[in-house]
């Protein structure tokens, strides 16, 4: 079980991984990245760190573990931060053109995700077009150029920072599994530059970014 949520709610055996957010924020740095073999939790963890930082989480979920011994950095972080979560483990293809139609499909599943930010009245009208612009549907599918796919991540924290007034953490798990499978089927050159200009706007030069943590 890789959700921490359901895990939690569901009373499953849990190895207490909390400490993880304490050293995360004590070792603080604008972009982590965790390299672990597969089978170490890595999902899990990327997972327990959404449900700890984001807005409206359910603090209850942390109760008697180790974290919530720490009252002063609960107090301080749990529940503050917008938070902006992909897995990219699915985002594969023969052709570029079906990795790149996987990767949309993801973004665009965590726009949806957002959808409230389309109708807040703490973005600007052309900001509201503009994230409506982003989560285009035509077919049952959502359909984003390059440009649009390159810059979203940036343009999504902004938002939320205009909605919530906090910057966004940004969660990226299996950040490797495009590249890898462009690698085997030939097609790695364009996907290290779509990658590139992603990460590039989102985790490089993003005003509105707290912090990143990748696997």
């Amino acid at each position: 079980i890789d959700d921490f949520t359901k895990l939690r709610k569901s009373e499953f055996y849990y190895i207490d991984k909390t400490k993880l957010i304490e050293q995360l924020l004590q070792s603080w740095s604008e972009v982590t990245l965790f390299t672990r073999p597969r089978r170490f939790g890595k999902t899990l963890n990327m997972s327990m760190l959404k449900s700890f930082f984001e807005i409206g989480t359910d603090k209850t979920l942390f109760d008697g573990l180790y974290i919530s011994k720490n009252k002063e950095l609960c107090d301080e972080y749990m529940g503050k931060y917008p938070v902006i979560f992909l897995s990219l483990k699915s985002v594969e293809g023969l052709t570029y053109d079906e990795a790149f139609e996987a990767f949309v499909r993801i973004i665009g599943n965590e726009l949806n995700r957002l959808s409230f930010l389309a109708e807040s009245e703490k973005l600007t009208e052309i900001e509201r077009k503009q994230f409506k612009g982003l989560i285009l549907v035509e077919n049952g599918k959502f359909i984003m150029d390059k440009d649009k796919l390159t810059s979203s991540l940036k343009l999504v924290s902004q938002f939320l920072y205009r909605h919530y007034g906090k910057k966004a953490i940004i969660i990226i798990d299996e950040y490797d599994v495009p590249l890898d499978k462009a690698f085997q089927n030939g097609y790695y050159k364009e996907m290290v530059s779509l990658i590139r200009g992603i990460f590039g706007q989102a985790l490089k030069t993003n005003e509105f970014l707290q912090f990143a943590v990748l696997t």
